[in-house]
């Protein structure tokens, strides 16, 4: 990657239309497409854990989410909002699928109860 700053007394001067990414990736062409998921649970008690977000367009493509590195904590009735990130961006969603794990091997699994949901494009937010 590059420094930014390095990079800002060549840039602004050209007014050259340049996109910001929160993170990039491993892959060629190395851009992440960034996402909000803000989610309310039903669940009555608390639950701690991951969730993976898989969408789906109309032509039937499927991108997954990478994995949060930090388990979040879901009460009932309280919102939470998670950042993530896809390598490829997919125009129009006909299909939203989530995936909760709380990554442990034993013990009981558990279910997240999904009150109301918002997945909305951060680098195109007219989406």
């Amino acid at each position: 990657g590059y420094y930014a700053d390095g990079w800002k007394k060549l840039l602004i001067p050209k007014s050259s239309p340049t996109k910001a990414y929160f993170d990039t990736s491993d892959q060629d062409p190395f851009c992440m497409y960034n996402y909000l998921l803000d989610i309310t649970t039903w669940n009555k008690s608390i639950r701690r854990g991951f969730i993976k977000v898989k969408i789906t367009d109309y032509a039937g493509n499927t991108v997954e989410s990478k994995m949060n590195s930090e388990a979040s904590t879901f009460q009932q009735y309280k919102r939470v909002k998670i950042l993530t990130g896809f390598y490829q961006d997919l125009d129009k969603i006909s299909k939203i699928s989530l995936t909760f794990s709380t990554k442990t091997l034993i013990g009981p699994k558990h279910k997240l109860r999904i009150l109301q949901m918002k997945l909305k494009s951060l680098n195109n937010p007219e989406r």
